[in-house]
């Protein structure tokens, strides 16, 4: 489980994304990472641990954009590092990618990428992301092209936002599995893994379905099926305050854990044996195991 978010807008987009990420940190806290565009140069920033090393990467050297991507990780493919940390990018450092699930074949894509000359620098999954979307990029305002044709070649599970060096002032998201919100603002588009990351932004959201693809720009929202297909959604009015969606509509936090450890067991698992390797990660599994105990213990509470 990791925590995604992402803007476009004219104000500076780095307190923007950082904010989300603080109230997604719950998602993942093994690294914390940030790109943006400005003037057609894309920088990032990533750190291990917990946000705050992040923060403290951006005070000392800090970044400007006016659209961009976040990110806070809890470490599948790949041990907690900055070197692994989100966002990752292609081999020309125009195409970068924020990623929460688990692309299955990564493998056999990523041997495939290799031999036509990609190069990879990272252990995770998610890299591959990044070069394949490369690969299908016929050239300026093909983002959105490359991803759904990437996405017909990937199996797992998947909430991706991507940004083009290229393509000023657009993201491009898509969804298998994890969720993915979109907030709408005037002048000005989010994207996140949950409401909570945006409440303090806008209060109208529209929710991705499986398979849909969203481009945001600064002057609204296109959303598509898998086929591409143009959809209509009626956005959603939100109106709980912060602590409330943080509940997700749960009359308190235990029992929110509750009904979330089918979700919480499967997701600390995920990626937990390399398959590089055929071995399991008996650091990983370590980090999997308390987060095992945990729901364990608030199993036990809940019963009594």
């Amino acid at each position: 489980m990791c925590g995604i978010v992402g803007y476009v807008g004219p104000r500076d987009a780095v307190p923007v994304i950082v904010d989300g990420l603080r109230r997604l940190e719950y998602r993942g806290y093994d690294s914390a990472g940030i790109a943006v565009v400005a003037n057609g140069r894309l920088e990032r920033r990533r750190a291990v641990g917990k946000l705050r090393n992040l923060e403290e990467s951006l005070r000392a050297d800090p970044l400007k954009g006016d659209f961009g991507i976040g990110h806070t990780r809890w470490a599948t493919h790949g041990r907690p590092s900055e070197e692994n940390a989100h966002p990752h990018q292609d081999c020309h450092g125009r195409v970068v990618v924020v990623h929460n699930g688990i692309i299955e074949n990564y493998l056999p894509l990523k041997q495939r990428l290799s031999r036509a000359g990609h190069r990879f620098v990272t252990q995770t999954d998610t890299e591959v992301v990044a070069h394949l979307v490369e690969s299908h990029l016929d050239g300026p305002g093909s983002l959105e092209t490359a991803v759904r044709r990437a996405m017909g070649e990937m199996e797992g599970i998947y909430a991706l936002v991507l940004i083009d060096r290229d393509e000023p002032q657009r993201l491009v998201g898509a969804r298998k599995g994890p969720p993915l919100v979109v907030g709408l603002g005037e002048g000005e588009q989010y994207l996140a893994s949950d409401v909570p990351a945006l409440l303090a932004h806008t209060r109208d959201f529209v929710f991705l379905g499986d398979g849909e693809v969203v481009v945001l720009t600064p002057q609204g929202v296109t959303l598509t099926d898998e086929g591409g297909r143009r959809l209509e959604r009626a956005p959603q009015r939100i109106t709980w305050d912060p602590v409330q969606a943080e509940k997700g509509g749960y009359r308190h936090f235990m029992l929110k854990e509750i009904h979330e450890q089918p979700t919480a067991v499967r997701d600390t698992l995920l990626g937990r044996f390399s398959l590089d390797e055929g071995e399991v990660h008996l650091e990983e599994l370590g980090a999997a195991a308390e987060e095992l105990r945990r729901a364990r213990r608030v199993l036990l509470l809940a019963c009594g």
